[in-house]
């Protein structure tokens, strides 16, 4: 499968949400070349959009959940792993609420729905990521081990606690064996565990018909098992729709002992890690740019478009900021309204000298004023104006969730959301490992410099 692909035309499906038990139609749309899979909120204002993307995850707490400031979609696995199977790239999922059906636990009315709309080839080249050393994670019960491997296979073993209901499965993973080993294994989960569940509001769209529940050494269905070993195949195709949060296909062999929703999404950013280590060789020892960002920022230009990375010095020529009001060292990606900076939190910051001596922690108002300086550089890109300054004028549904402490590095996440002459408002999050730690949305003015 050497070409990118997409949905041949719009499909559409309706039911209710697992967790939050709510009606909900969503509708896959065909997507461009490169721009991966993402989820639309259509009910929300401005259609918000959340690329199905590891830096999305905000929570994976029996299912995994991906959120931009206040929007979130929970439960977004089993979707994923239909796109992911079938080895659909590029795709847009709209849902009018904030969490896709959950049909009957598995993965089978998600094949449906694609096989209606026909899948078709693009011009583009996929680029599998091909693991090159072993990648090793024990988080809690959890061991996993990905291999290099010519393809993609996953073996795997599943078991509670108590270790009841241990199963093992290996299979390689080609859209042939994904609809056929996987795709119909449905959720599961131990009677002892509802109570807890429906107490922390989980589960108000659960049944016996999209969930297979274990009682003592009783299944309790309203059918047969798919599979003897139903269990296993479900976690399965959880770790497939968790991995496709890489955003690229993998061809490696995972092994996995008793996995789970933060361990697959632990286990992608480490493989990102990976990914990230010869781009920061080759930066580390490359000789400077000619002409690059850099010199078309000193010669009053915008720097390139197209993700390209700012360093330091390309963000000190569009922001009038300095020492030791600079919040951004460098801008990771620029794609589209989408902008992502970092800043390196250093002991040495001067405002740990008064917040607090003895008990360091990052002043929530100065992350809200990264968020501000990151918007600001989109925005003027967006405007295509130089010699212009971002005033900062408004922020609003500003919440900071964790502390911000030295050696933490912040990925400040900012997405433009409109731009009326002069005026542009922005929504941003902080986040340190993958968790947000503030959030807030922004508005400003452009003015002479």
């Amino acid at each position: 499968m050497l070409q990118q692909q997409t949905l041949n035309r719009p499909a559409s499906f309706a039911g209710t949400g697992l967790h939050s038990g709510s009606r909900v139609n969503l509708t896959i749309l065909p997507a461009q070349p490169n721009t991966g899979v993402r989820f639309r909120r259509v009910d929300l204002e401005g259609k918000p959009e959340i690329e199905a993307r590891v830096e999305n995850v905000s929570e994976t707490n029996r299912s995994t959940t991906l959120a931009k400031g206040n929007i979130k979609v929970h439960t977004v696995e089993h979707v994923l792993a239909a796109f992911a199977g079938y080895g659909i790239d590029n795709a847009v999922i709209e849902l009018d609420a904030n969490e896709p059906p959950i049909a009957d636990g598995s993965a089978r009315e998600f094949c449906k729905l694609i096989q209606s709309a026909g899948i078709v080839p693009q011009n583009e080249k996929r680029e599998p990521y091909t693991v090159r050393e072993p990648i090793e994670l024990e988080m809690g019960e959890t061991l996993m081990t990905l291999f290099p491997d010519e393809g993609f296979k996953v073996t795997c073993t599943s078991a509670d606690k108590q270790g009841r209901f241990t199963q093992f499965f290996s299979t390689e993973i080609t859209p042939k064996t994904w609809e056929h080993d996987l795709a119909h294994a449905r959720t599961f989960c131990f009677y002892e565990e509802i109570e807890f569940l429906i107490k922390n509001g989980l589960i108000r769209g659960g049944s016996l018909e999209n969930a297979v529940v274990i009682r003592d050494d009783a299944v309790l269905t309203t059918e047969p098992l798919r599979y003897a070993d139903e269990f296993v195949r479900h976690k399965m195709l959880d770790i497939l729709g968790d991995l496709s949060l890489l955003g690229r296909p993998i061809h490696g062999h995972l092994v996995a002992v008793k996995p789970s929703h933060a361990a697959n999404c632990e286990l992608v950013r480490l493989i990102a890690a990976q990914m990230q280590k010869p781009l920061r060789a080759a930066q580390t020892f490359a000789p400077p740019p000619t002409k690059s960002a850099a010199t078309a920022s000193a010669e009053g230009q915008p720097p390139a478009a197209g993700g390209a990375v700012l360093g330091v010095e390309d963000v000190l020529k569009l922001l009038p900021h300095r020492y030791p009001f600079l919040m951004v060292d460098k801008v990771l990606k620029i794609e589209g309204n989408h902008i992502v900076g970092l800043k390196n939190v250093s002991i040495n910051e001067p405002f740990f000298q008064g917040h607090f001596p003895g008990h360091p922690i990052m002043p929530g108002v100065l992350q809200l004023e990264a968020i501000a300086q990151v918007a600001g550089i989109i925005l003027l890109r967006q405007a295509e104006l130089v010699n212009q300054v971002a005033y900062f004028m408004a922020a609003e549904n500003v919440k900071w969730r964790k502390p911000v402490v030295p050696g933490d590095t912040l990925l400040i996440e900012v997405e433009l959301i409109r731009i009326r002459g002069k005026i542009g408002k922005a929504k941003g999050t902080c986040k340190v490992g993958g968790e947000v730690v503030s959030e807030a949305e922004v508005t400003f003015m452009l003015r002479d410099a």
